[in-house]
């Protein structure tokens, strides 16, 4: 009995203040904290916002660009992990779940300190060997530096689903292709690449949701750029308001819909690798 009142207990303190987010988001008050009935009319406001329509832009370009990235990488990179063997196998994969492990705010301050070191470096390169008279392009911090950044550190959450997906492949018929003469490319594109694409999308969808939820990386390597979640705190420190509770209610649909969709399709896939083992 006790333990089931602390485990209520730690449920009550982590999804009431979110319940709290989700019902002021309604208010139809000016203060967040003076409920005076039911109203949407928050939600069209931060719609029709153009500083919040131009962060969500912001958002979206550079999750999707980092989602696409990290997947495309992190399979190249988890099928090269899946052949090595020996003493560098225990090495790599202690690097990757260190990746993970490490606190964002490390991550931030780490890449912006490699970043504007490597722009001090390049920048006087390329005024050097551009043509006279007209202007060098100058490195900085923008869209290019956050999707780098998040395509590093959501790589790693790709290299585990597909490696976990590789392992329960049905090797036999990557075996029986062989067999039959089908080259490297053929047995990818026609065999692995079918029973590994439900991992790949399903860390697609968690890479998307992480880039897009981001701010503390975003908040080192943005630059001018302001992406939703800066957005959301720059508003936050000016005082919170019905307008804020509707766009994190927003952020936190959208982000649930993503996690729903990613955990069914792993568990879709976990239940054919399970059927093709039987």
């Amino acid at each position: 009995m006790t333990m089931r009142l602390y485990t209520f207990a730690v449920y009550l303190f982590l999804y009431v203040p979110i319940g709290i987010i989700v019902l002021f988001s309604f208010n139809s008050g000016r203060h967040a904290s003076d409920f005076q009935g039911l109203s949407v009319k928050w939600y069209g406001k931060a719609l029709s916002n153009p500083f919040m329509m131009d962060a969500l832009t912001t958002s979206l370009i550079i999750a999707f660009s980092a989602a696409l990235l990290s997947s495309i990488m992190g399979t190249m990179a988890a099928l090269a992990l899946q052949r090595i063997r020996g003493p560098l196998k225990p090495l790599f994969d202690g690097m990757i779940y260190v990746s993970i492990m490490i606190p964002g705010i490390v991550i931030g301050i780490a890449t912006l300190v490699a970043l504007v070191t490597v722009f001090d470096f390049l920048n006087p390169i390329l005024a050097s060997v551009w043509p006279e008279g007209a202007n060098p392009p100058k490195l900085s911090l923008g869209y290019m530096s956050v999707i780098a950044a998040h395509t590093l550190f959501t790589m790693s959450l790709v290299i585990l689903l597909v490696r976990a997906r590789i392992a329960g492949m049905d090797r036999s018929l990557i075996e029986a292709a062989q067999d039959l003469y089908a080259t490297p490319w053929q047995t990818f594109r026609l065999i692995t690449l079918p029973q590994i694409f439900p991992a790949i999308l399903a860390g697609f969808l968690l890479s998307f949701t992480f880039s897009f939820d981001d701010f503390i990386i975003s908040f080192f390597v943005a630059g001018t750029n302001s992406t939703l979640p800066i957005y959301v705190f720059s508003s936050i420190r000016r005082g919170i308001t019905p307008e804020v509770n509707a766009i994190g209610t927003m952020v936190l649909a959208v982000s649930l819909i993503l996690l729903v969709t990613a955990q069914i399709l792993l568990r879709k896939n976990t239940g054919k690798s399970s059927a093709a083992a039987e």
